[in-house]
């Protein structure tokens, strides 16, 4: 793994490097840029630590995004406004503060709704259900989709698993559908951070409206086995409608020290021709959130330049 550097050593490489690397934010951001092999777009959980803290609200988050992360599309997470599904007031201020901002909502991503593959048919119709507030919140918003996972009952079989969570996600697609949402599916641990197996369950689906967002880092199965990341990604594409790209550290030249984002760039532009919005998802701990989501953006905007020679 390449050496990792300190903040202060960090930032002046970045100070040095910025003017010829980073391009135009608005040349990749921009929907009306047809020439951006993609868009940018931020995911609320890079800021997980500044909104635990009280030190950011949720209702703050389009503003945070275009002013201190110079992005202009973000993705929602449920839990910063998990009582809100439902307030149309709170709703109206989130339209209100991001067109106030010039920032496009994309999508929800939403945790802690019950197992959509739950091996009792009582349990999947409960989680399904669950989700359903948050299909409207995001046609409320004006998103394209809500996240979910495919979890399951991680004792029964593989196929067993596959087929229980494709039964889930069909019927909340099969909601989703009346709302013109799409639901996807991130590989978030377990076996849907099996490229193979998630894949499989799209497969199974079958369902236009029923997608994934590939995620760079989420490849951990479980009992410290790792999935080939680049593998998984390969076989997640075919079905994605969003990206995440997943960062945790960065070496003096700003490249990720985890994942190869030129060659996993390669393989989602290049190889499948995806051209739509890439997730800047910051995790890492070595950099304050803004600094890590900017580092993180600054490498995707040096993907772009490349993929655009």
């Amino acid at each position: 793994m390449p050496m990792q550097f300190g903040r202060r050593q960090f930032l002046q490489s970045m100070a040095v490097t910025g003017a010829t690397l980073a391009l135009s934010r608005n040349l990749w951001a921009a929907d009306s840029d047809k020439s951006a092999p993609f868009k940018i777009s931020l995911a609320e959980w890079s800021l997980h630590r500044t909104l635990r803290s009280g030190e950011l609200d949720n209702l703050e988050f389009a503003k945070t995004a275009k002013e201190k992360c110079g992005i202009e599309a973000i993705e929602y997470v449920n839990q910063f406004f998990k009582d809100k599904a439902k307030d149309e007031k709170y709703l109206a201020e989130l339209n209100k503060r991001a067109a106030d901002n010039g920032v496009k909502q994309l999508l929800i991503m939403c945790d802690g709704e019950g197992r959509l593959g739950d091996p009792s048919e009582e349990g999947r119709k409960k989680a399904v259900e669950n989700h359903y507030k948050w299909v409207e919140a995001a046609k409320t918003l004006g998103c394209h989709s809500i996240r979910v996972n495919a979890a399951s009952d991680h004792s029964l079989s593989y196929a067993e698993q596959m087929k229980l969570a494709a039964d889930g996600l069909a019927s909340l697609s099969t909601f989703a559908k009346d709302f013109g949402l799409n639901v996807i599916v991130e590989n978030h641990g377990g076996l849907s951070s099996d490229g193979a197996w998630l894949a499989g369950v799209m497969k199974t689906v079958d369902m236009e409206n029923c997608g994934t967002l590939p995620d760079f880092g989420n490849f951990r199965i479980g009992d410290g086995n790792m999935y080939d990341r680049y593998k998984g990604v390969d076989e997640l594409m075919p079905y994605a409608k969003a990206v995440s790209a997943k960062s945790h550290n960065f070496n003096e030249a700003g490249d990720e020290t985890n994942t190869d984002y030129f060659k996993m760039m390669d393989i989602v532009v290049n190889k499948y021709g995806y051209h739509g919005y890439v997730g800047v998802e910051w995790e890492g701990g070595s950099l304050p959130e803004i600094e890590g989501i900017v580092a993180t953006r600054k490498l995707l905007e040096r993907c772009a330049e490349k993929l655009s020679a």
